[in-house]
């Protein structure tokens, strides 16, 4: 473990030196602040506090820009060292390839969790400014805090292991944004044209839900707004958030990081130095 921590120390000081923590921290803050001023507009009309419904429209923000932000932070993490000739030398080292992902995975989390406390943060102390009962949204407010780093960590598996086969950043990066398109955008289109090609038939009521927990992003989104007093900021996919219940999205995003390493760390080992 202190091989696998001074690696993350390593990628962090990377991190800080290409901007990507400042970045990170940019975009969740600039996001968070503006979801915020628009959020609260609703929250009379549905009776519930201001931070509750900040918080509904957070998610939202997370389930496109966390999944994001962890592809593009990993996507030339094996990629990169193949092509700047270092993994070689790293592989010298006693150390094993799942504690230099580990490492890694250390490193791009705490950028991470650093981004999102920030822009959470931000974001409560905008609705604490306008609402006297915004505490009762903290509880809401930390189940957001914590399932990103989920979603967040989900992902960055998988960009570990598209930067394990494709070998080279550039063919990465293509890969990364592709996935990114069709799990975060086409994956909700495609379904719900399905829903209504269905009619409310067996697919709807039987294979739908199963499809949206099989996906991360839709599996975070289930859970935080399944518990949320402000379900219906996000008309969208209220109707599943009330259907399926909240410990079985809880339980697909608990298993997707684990799958998604496991997935990296089989396709780093095809990868010779």
């Amino acid at each position: 473990m202190t091989a696998a921590l001074g690696l993350a120390g390593c990628e962090f000081r990377i991190a800080l030196r290409n901007r990507w923590v400042a970045i990170v921290i940019a975009m969740m803050a600039l996001f968070a602040l503006v979801l915020s001023a628009a959020g609260s507009a609703p929250t009379g009309e549905l009776g519930a506090d201001s931070l509750s419904v900040t918080v509904a429209s957070l998610t939202s923000l997370a389930v496109y820009l966390v999944p994001l932000v962890a592809l593009l932070m990993s996507f030339d993490a094996i990629a990169g060292e193949v092509e700047r000739g270092t993994l070689p030398l790293l592989l010298t080292y006693p150390v094993s390839r799942g504690r230099v992902l580990l490492g890694k995975a250390a490193a791009h989390l705490a950028t991470l969790a650093i981004a999102l406390a920030v822009g959470y943060g931000l974001a409560a102390g905008a609705a604490f400014a306008v609402d006297a009962d915004a505490a009762q949204g903290l509880p809401a407010l930390w189940r957001l805090f914590w399932s990103s780093l989920l979603l967040g960590a989900s992902f960055l598996g998988i960009g570990y292991a598209l930067s394990a086969v494709a070998r080279r950043p550039g063919a990465a990066a293509g890969l990364a944004i592709g996935l990114w398109l069709v799990l975060i955008v086409l994956y909700d289109l495609g379904l719900l044209a399905a829903v209504v090609a269905d009619g409310g038939g067996a697919f709807t009521t039987e294979v739908f839900p199963w499809l949206l927990l099989a996906n991360p992003a839709d599996a975070f989104r289930l859970f935080n707004l399944a518990s949320s007093e402000a379900t219906a900021a996000a008309a969208g996919i209220s109707g599943a958030a009330n259907a399926i219940p909240a410990w079985q999205a809880l339980v697909s995003i608990g298993l997707w990081p684990a799958a998604a390493f496991a997935l990296a760390l089989l396709a780093f080992r095809k990868v010779t130095p």
